[in-house]
């Protein structure tokens, strides 16, 4: 391939491209593009474009150190920065005022979701700026996050009573968007652009939500086409990242948008009004449609008889648990504050390490299908605590597989008798269960009462386990509550 002078605008165009191009012979043309760079770059250049590419470049410098430096660089004089003899840290007069400002910074970014449009806001309008920086349809926002407790009695304390209780649904976040030229775009919690996987809920929300521009804030929720029951999150997953035969995956994996909030509402931010005017804007803009759009299930309680009955109600529709709000609350993007709570009432998950594993029978005769699984005891050591043979999908495109563990596990045989397989400790998988027992069988002492793969932990070391003495402390809370 030929090569010519690198330039920082060719590096741009052909960077842009790639996330631009469709159809076939996409791959091929990808991969021209990459080539393109790497023929025409030194060696260090070549490092570089390729970690932008993959999306690692590791620099030092999150959110929160972007956050700091346009306080300091636009603010310093009013905030009182001094800097200590060293040069390496900073001194703050007044941390009240410190904090506004970089609570400011925060919340323009939160809103704007671009740290360009924030520094610019700040330079050329100060704290005004910052203030009144306004969100764009069509711009992703931080949205607001929920704080997690394992009471109800918690729950009310945090929101009050009064409060706003909700189903929490097991699917994924959307945020979806409306300009006022119609045009409809979709963004996941992290922020993904996730229009064109999704035009069944492109269409849901263009037939059913009036208004010319607004951001909702809502969960789409998989179901099974036959029984109409809600499904788990991994059954839909998969729909995330398609970029091919999208209808036909949006006829195998039906999706309902349960939506929960409304966060800008015709050229207006509603992020600042009250938790209980959001919701009832959005019973008069939203026409509801069974397995289509709904708003999300709601009731206004004071009594924990009437958090347990709706909970019962949430968890026999197949939903996780329970959400709690505060009605007076504003919308609080980007942050974990008490105007949102999360409830599931279970069990707390345990990561276990995979220390043994069985060949299966039948269909499952040339996987490894069921786990003997440990967490660590005082000394360093892995104990067992069961067994896991549920959980795991018989498809590797559904989600985590008997082939994709069967794949992890096979090179990390240390010995074999018969069907069972001992395995290096080193796959960690999140497990639930229902319940911890004593138990003589196992040398931990415990055993884990209908243990089931939740998902692969392969962000997690085998020495980051759960332990021994977490697994006592949560057999003794069960016996308590």
């Amino acid at each position: 391939m030929h090569s010519t002078k690198l330039t920082i605008k060719k590096i741009f165009e052909n960077i842009r491209k790639l996330a631009e191009l469709e159809g076939q012979g996409t791959v091929d043309r990808k991969t021209q593009l990459i080539a393109e760079l790497l023929t025409s770059a030194k060696p260090i250049e070549s490092k570089y474009i390729v970690k932008t590419i993959l999306g690692e470049m590791r620099i030092g410098v999150g959110e929160g150190a972007m956050r700091d430096a346009i306080a300091w660089a636009f603010f310093g004089n009013k905030i009182g920065i001094k800097y200590t003899k060293e040069g390496n840290n900073i001194e703050v007069e007044d941390r009240e005022v410190y904090n506004k400002y970089l609570d400011a910074v925060q919340s323009a970014y939160d809103v704007t979701n671009e740290f360009a449009e924030v520094a610019k806001a700040a330079k050329s309008r100060g704290l005004d700026g910052l203030e009144n920086i306004g969100m764009r349809v069509s711009i992703p926002i931080q949205v607001m996050l929920a704080l997690k407790v394992d009471t109800i009695e918690e729950a009310f304390e945090t929101v009050g009573k009064p409060a706003a209780i909700e189903f929490k649904y097991d699917g994924f976040r959307i945020q979806g968007h409306k300009d006022e030229k119609g045009n409809i775009k979709l963004f996941t919690r992290r922020l993904e652009d996730v229009t064109k996987q999704f035009p069944d809920v492109v269409e849901f929300i263009k037939k059913n939500v009036k208004g010319k521009s607004f951001i909702i804030d809502s969960e789409a929720v998989g179901y099974d086409k036959k029984t109409r029951k809600y499904l788990p999150f991994q059954s839909i997953s998969q729909r995330i990242k398609r970029k091919y035969d999208i209808d036909k995956m949006a006829h195998d994996f039906p999706v309902e948008l349960n939506v929960f909030d409304v966060i800008f509402y015709e050229g207006r931010s509603m992020i600042n009004e009250e938790f209980e005017k959001r919701r009832k804007l959005l019973e008069k803009i939203i026409k509801q449609e069974p397995k289509k759009i709904l708003l999300s299930k709601s009731k206004i309680v004071s009594e924990k008889k009437d958090v347990e009955k709706f909970f019962k109600e949430a968890v026999n529709a197949g939903n996780e648990g329970l959400m709690f709000k505060s009605l007076n609350s504003p919308y609080k993007p980007g942050a974990r504050v008490g105007y949102m709570i999360k409830f599931k009432h279970m069990m707390e998950t345990l990561d276990l390490v995979v220390v043994g594993a069985e060949w299966g029978e039948g269909k499952r005769a040339k996987w490894l299908s069921s786990y003997t699984i440990a967490c660590l005891d005082e000394n360093g050591k892995f104990v067992e605590v069961g067994k896991a043979s549920t959980g795991l999908k018989e498809k590797e495109e559904e989600g985590l597989s008997f082939m994709g563990m069967t794949k992890l596990l096979k090179p990390l045989i240390i010995s074999e008798k018969g069907k069972e397989v001992k395995v290096k400790p080193k796959i960690v998988i999140e497990v639930g269960y229902d319940e911890i027992q004593k138990s003589p069988t196992y040398e931990s002492g415990f055993a884990l009462r209908f243990p089931r793969v939740i998902e692969l932990r392969d962000d997690k070391g085998p020495d980051e386990a759960s332990t021994l003495d977490y697994v006592k402390r949560l057999y003794a809370g069960q016996k308590k509550s």
